[in-house]
């Protein structure tokens, strides 16, 4: 296990989105065997696009403009994906191999590569008196079906209204292993909050976590018409990150 500094207990409040004991574990899954099954390769559109099962739910059309990302058609979402891939403002993400994924804190995984960069990230924090803590890592396909339809019926929510802030099944960035939520250890009360703004960490965070690869997925008035998450940070600083996450960089650059 890598280090990253001890286990902390979060306390849910009334602003989180997701239950504390929902943020991160696994669903149990085959070691190899993945979430996404191919149940049938049926050519589509004069042979552009090939319908994949990909679990409970999920019915996915494989973009090959972005080769990498099943464009799933989720049941429960009435609205289909956009013709660049996203659903409801969300770009379809793979879920991360199991092999590739190392644990960092009880009942938190990431990929091994966000992992190693957020350990050295972190002891750069801690070394200039910051309590950087993270609250969530990778999330499988499954966990997020659950975080996403459970919460919208306790709330009574449309697709739409949980969509603002919380992924659809298949569209999280979490279930790359490569997306984290962070909080501030001096300042619980702003744990998954956008007053997450106004701590020590995020001001930190905005002036060396790209020097860490790690990159704010949410920024305010971000052109996927996602609320401003403060605290949800992405990894870039490999081949495989860079590739997943290019549809959304090529959105926020307006290309």
């Amino acid at each position: 296990m890598i280090p990253l500094g001890r286990v902390v207990a979060t306390r849910r409040s009334t602003r989180d989105d997701i239950p504390v004991a929902r943020r991160s574990k696994p669903a149990p899954r085959k070691r190899g065997s993945g979430f996404a099954v191919v149940l049938a390769c049926l050519l589509m559109g004069g042979g552009s696009l090939a319908a994949v099962w990909l679990g409970p739910g999920l019915l996915a059309r494989r973009s090959f403009l972005f080769p990498s990302a099943p464009v799933a058609v989720v049941d429960g979402i009435e609205a289909p994906p956009d013709q660049d891939g996203r659903l409801l403002g969300h770009f379809p993400y793979e879920e991360a191999i199991v092999s590739q994924l190392v644990p960092v804190e009880a009942g938190i995984e990431l990929h091994q590569d966000a992992a190693l960069a957020l350990d050295s990230m972190r002891r750069a924090a801690a070394s200039d008196g910051i309590d950087l803590r993270l609250i969530s890592g990778y999330r499988s396909h499954n966990l997020q079906q659950g975080i996403f339809f459970d919460v919208k019926s306790e709330r009574n929510q449309t697709a739409e209204e949980r969509a603002k802030v919380s992924a659809p099944p298949g569209y999280s960035e979490h279930s790359t292993g490569y997306a984290i939520d962070l909080g501030d250890g001096s300042r619980p009360d702003t744990n998954l909050s956008a007053s997450f703004e106004t701590t020590p960490v995020f001001r930190w965070l905005q002036d060396y976590a790209a020097s860490y690869h790690f990159t704010l997925s949410f920024p305010d008035l971000n052109p996927q018409g996602v609320s401003y998450e403060p605290w949800h940070w992405r990894f870039e600083g490999s081949a495989d990150a860079l590739r997943q996450f290019e549809p959304a960089r090529q959105l926020a650059l307006g290309r």
